[in-house]
């Protein structure tokens, strides 16, 4: 029998526990014992496991969240963390380990892949911005959320006459924007991979309010920039990986919306919503296929890859290449978009 373990590492995402879910069923037909690793790397440093067996996983699908819970734990922060979740891992009789997780929890995986450790990745995020897979799990979900938000946001705006700004989740890239943005009917698009001025905003909303139109919708990528500025951060702390806290561009889009064009104009921030609830139908179905397949990678001793997925198939890629750079939104997709705005 082999003991493996799953850990899901960095911001929740609606599709985890399916993943777990497959992960176990795979290794149950195999014999093999499953552990999750709690509250991701953190618990590797901990020792800080739970079971994961049939009644452990009974009923998680249709769950949102983690059952092993996460955390942005850095575990290559140093030598002395490296070598204590080297030490742990052989000291818990681990013979593989499953890191379910975006760009930074990925990237551990591949360091520690390096130094012996067989790990295998599945990749999570809802910003959808990982290489070398089509698609992830949770961003389906947080596009129909954020889709959600903007269907009911043209009603406010039009009962008040106003400019209703969207704030969406998106570092570096725009694909939950641009998604939710098209399908819920936004009357602009800004995302990160596309520069845009204040100006041409502005001239869009002007145009539209002159053809009779009392209202507009814009939707703005978290990380999108006006005009050459830098992103917009909050005054917090950077996380263990190094990354600043986003947020802030809806306010200020909404404040020179209403300065340039004299229209009320108000700003939602979704936040955190799009990472909770239950997973789609979509989402459940592929977290599964991805749990499965990285416990089949395992099995055929594939380790330091994840598991992509390309067209239909869910295929193996080195977790280097996985993180190696973001994938973006391409500009003719962008250029799409543009013809739905005015």
């Amino acid at each position: 029998m082999k003991r493996i373990g799953v850990l899901t590492g960095g911001g929740d995402c609606p599709g985890l526990n399916p993943v777990i879910a497959g992960v176990v069923r795979k290794a149950m037909a195999l014999n093999w014992e499953v552990v999750g690793v709690m509250n991701g790397w953190k618990g590797l440093l901990e020792k800080n496991t739970m079971k994961l067996d049939r009644q452990a996983i009974s009923g998680i699908v249709h769950k949102g969240g983690t059952i092993i819970r996460t955390s942005r734990t850095n575990p290559c922060k140093s030598k002395e963390q490296m070598d204590q979740v080297i030490e742990n891992f052989k000291e818990m009789g681990l013979d593989a380990l499953v890191a379910v997780g975006g760009d930074d929890t990925l990237g551990a995986a591949a360091k520690l892949y390096e130094h012996g450790l067989a790990t295998v990745g599945v990749p999570k995020t809802i910003d959808n911005d990982i290489s070398g897979t089509d698609r992830t799990f949770g961003f389906d979900t947080a596009v129909n959320t954020a889709m959600d938000a903007i269907d009911k946001l043209h009603t406010t705006a039009e009962s008040h006459s106003r400019v209703m700004i969207v704030e969406i989740m998106g570092r570096h890239a725009g694909w939950i924007t641009l998604y939710a943005g098209m399908a819920g009917g936004a009357d602009v698009i800004l995302i990160p991979e596309v520069q845009m001025t204040v100006d041409e905003v502005c001239e869009i909303i002007k145009k539209r309010h002159g053809r009779g139109k009392n209202f507009s919708i814009v939707a703005v990528s978290e990380g999108a920039t006006l005009g050459g500025e830098e992103m917009i951060t909050k005054d917090m702390p950077k996380d263990e990986f190094g990354h600043v806290i986003l947020g802030g561009i809806g306010e200020r889009l909404a404040k020179i919306i209403q300065n340039e064009t004299g229209i009320e104009t108000r700003n939602v921030v979704l936040g955190h919503l799009q990472r909770g609830g239950s997973p789609s139908a979509l989402d459940r179905f592929i977290g599964l296929r991805f749990g499965i397949k990285a416990v089949e990678l395992i099995e055929q001793g594939d380790f330091g890859k994840m598991v992509a997925l390309k067209g239909n198939d869910f295929v193996p890629i080195t977790i280097a290449e996985a993180v190696s750079v973001n994938r973006t939104v391409e500009p003719e997709l962008f250029d799409i978009a543009r013809l739905f705005f005015e």
